[in-house]
């Protein structure tokens, strides 16, 4: 049996209505519930170590990204059992969003804020702008709401972990996140060797192309390995400047979750949270760590944590990267996901040129 089939079978369970009466069969046991989740955490933990390891064998590339193409490779290759199920679908959110939450600790207002206001500036318009034509532009093309806006938060803010945190207030299907994190993986790879070599072209220095990638690059991992491609100073420009765009996850979530807040109260049904509890959290993380008061063992700790619990849970969004789903979904995503990279490589590059022109 395939992961995907008791997906089906869950979600169908959850929307019936509840048996009437107090006949109904007894649930399971808290044992019985950890018990039905570790096959599948264990498996996204496990896989997120091989990944650690692979990545220090493998100079340029991330654990983040390894994991991602592990869990695509395994779901398009061969069936994944369906004992994994429970475990990989708590790993994809809790896990992922415990890793946000810590990846909060990394992040220093006084180191983004030093960046100045042209930097800061750049990231707004790359965020924002991005954000609003993807979203647009998919209306154009006749793309459901939910996909589109994964796509924008994806292609905009921080790829895979962007998706994932907008999943809650878009309620979103499971094909459209698989769908959306497949086109980050696939065109943030291809910026990896793209937004070096046409800084390169366009004359830019080390600190103007670190510019150019950290403002352009979907994910954190593939920002990382495009920098050190280049040197150690476009690596800690881009880096930092791409922390700055992560920062946005916070603004544009919880005016997303407003937005879809209003939208259900109109149709009906739940409303989703105004900000989604992981988000303030992170906020949280980030001032804390603005303080200065944390020691370097814990700010060490928390980073390794973070990376070991994000990397099982892009094994596990890997895992529901489905190549045919993407086909399903015709050359729409694909051309809305070639279309948001390039208005946020154009933006990128008008802004590290304007921030310091060439002598």
């Amino acid at each position: 049996m395939a992961l995907d089939e008791p997906q089906r079978t869950n979600t169908s369970e959850q929307s019936a209505p509840a048996p009437a009466g107090n006949d109904a069969s007894p649930k399971p046991s808290v044992m019985t519930r950890i018990g039905g989740f570790l096959p599948g955490i264990i498996l996204c933990l496990a896989m997120g170590g091989v990944a650690l390891a692979a990545a220090r064998l493998l100079p340029g590339m991330s654990p983040l990204l390894i994991t991602i193409l592990l869990g695509a490779l395994w779901r398009n290759l061969a069936p994944v059992p369906a004992v994994f199920g429970p475990g990989v679908a708590f790993s994809a959110k809790k896990l992922l969003r415990t890793g946000i939450v810590l990846l909060g600790f990394q992040l220093s207002l006084g180191a983004i804020l030093a960046l100045g206001p042209g930097v800061l500036a750049i990231v707004v318009l790359c965020v924002g702008v991005t954000f609003l034509a993807t979203v647009w532009i998919g209306g154009r093309l006749g793309i459901e709401l939910p996909q589109r806006l994964l796509i924008a938060a994806g292609f905009s803010i921080c790829g895979a972990a962007a998706v994932a945190g907008a999943e809650g207030a878009t309620r979103a299907k499971q094909d459209q996140v698989a769908t959306a994190i497949g086109l980050v993986v696939l065109f943030g790879t291809l910026m990896i060797p793209l937004a070096p070599a046409l800084g390169a072209l366009l004359g830019l220095s080390e600190t103007n192309i670190g510019v150019l990638i950290g403002a352009s690059t979907h994910e954190v991992a593939q920002v990382v390995a495009a920098g050190g491609a280049v040197g150690a100073t476009a690596l800690s420009v881009a880096v930092t400047v791409k922390l700055a765009r992560v920062v946005m996850l916070a603004p544009i979530m919880a005016g997303l979750s407003l937005y879809m807040s209003r939208k259900h109260n109109v149709e009906g049904g739940k409303k989703p949270p105004l900000i989604p509890l992981f988000v303030a959290l992170f906020l949280v993380a980030m001032l804390t760590r603005t303080t200065g008061l944390l020691p370097e063992s814990f700010l060490q700790l928390a980073s390794t944590a973070q990376t070991i619990l994000l990397a099982a849970a892009m094994f596990a969004l890997g895992l529901g990267v489905h190549l045919k789903s993407i086909v399903k979904s015709g050359g729409r995503s694909l051309l809305l996901g070639l279309l948001s990279t390039l208005i946020i490589l154009v933006i990128a590059v008008a802004g590290a040129l304007l921030y310091s022109p060439m002598p």
